[in-house]
């Protein structure tokens, strides 16, 4: 067990697919005796003009954040994030986007490939398919890094979710090897955190995203900032597996995990309980 549990990937119901409101999940975090919490709602930009909703959701996705905010002070730390997804897809909405609001943490991710749907409702691919779509995958994350206007790479490696369980299939990243490199180069040269994804551990793939290995090669490369997520849409999965990602952190040479406030990063050592 660990000192200082913080969980820097949330999502509320103010996200299309969240279930739960702030305040219950600030609510369970003091009842776990965390130490931060970030809301990171989803802003899919590719999605963004042509839903109407989505800002209305910004907006109030901030403002809810900012009351429990205040009234969890001196309790827990609650830090106001988001998650843009694809923004380099549209550079000129997601600039406008984190232009609206002073969030602590921005989190960069991808979900999908241009005009495609989710990685999560490819169904029955052949390997050859998913060697394809992840590669072409890598290359967008270097797309992002190389824009570069976010503080935290989430789950390096999300496709595989829904490779292993709606296609049945292991990928060996071995064959990706230079485009992970060039990943995690770029991340660390630009400073920005590599996110310790743990949502695959409560899906069948039950891995860590990235695993053990590739955030050993971060360290090699110069990567400094470790950040650590649940991925949580539900109260109940707030803070799961956080402590097999400080063991992760831990075995690959950061002894630190890093929150941002007001977009500066911020390290807390990783400690054990007595």
């Amino acid at each position: 067990m660990y000192k200082n549990i913080v969980d820097l990937h949330v999502h509320t119901d103010n996200s299309f697919d969240g279930n739960h409101s702030a305040t219950h999940f600030c609510e369970k975090a003091e009842m776990l005796e965390m130490r931060a919490i970030a809301f990171t709602d989803h802003c899919e930009v590719d999605q963004y003009r042509g839903d109407p909703d989505y800002e209305k959701r910004m907006f109030q996705a901030f403002f809810e954040i900012s009351k429990v905010r205040s009234a969890f002070r001196g309790k827990l730390l609650v830090l106001n994030g988001i998650e843009l997804g694809q923004p380099v897809y549209d550079i000129e909405t997601a600039e406008k986007i984190i232009s609206t609001h002073d969030y602590d943490q921005i989190i960069g991710s991808v979900h999908n490939l241009r005009d495609d749907e989710d990685f999560y409702f490819k169904e029955n691919l052949t390997l050859e398919e998913a060697e394809k779509l992840l590669k072409d995958y890598f290359d967008e994350i270097i797309n992002l890094l190389n824009w570069g206007k976010f503080d935290v790479l989430a789950h390096l490696t999300y496709p595989l979710r829904y490779f292993y369980s709606k296609s049945n299939l292991s990928i060996d990243l071995d064959k990706f090897k230079n485009q992970i490199d060039e990943i995690l180069a770029l991340t660390a040269q630009k400073d920005k955190a590599l996110e310790i994804n743990t949502a695959a551990l409560r899906q069948p793939l039950n891995k860590l995203s990235p695993e053990v290995e590739i955030l050993k090669r971060f360290k090699e490369l110069g990567g400094k900032y470790i950040s650590v997520g649940s991925d949580a849409h539900y109260a109940e999965h707030l803070a799961s597996h956080i402590d097999i990602a400080y063991d992760a952190a831990l075995e690959a040479g950061f002894e630190c995990i890093t929150f941002f406030q007001k977009r500066t990063p911020i390290e807390m050592k990783i400690e054990r309980s007595e």
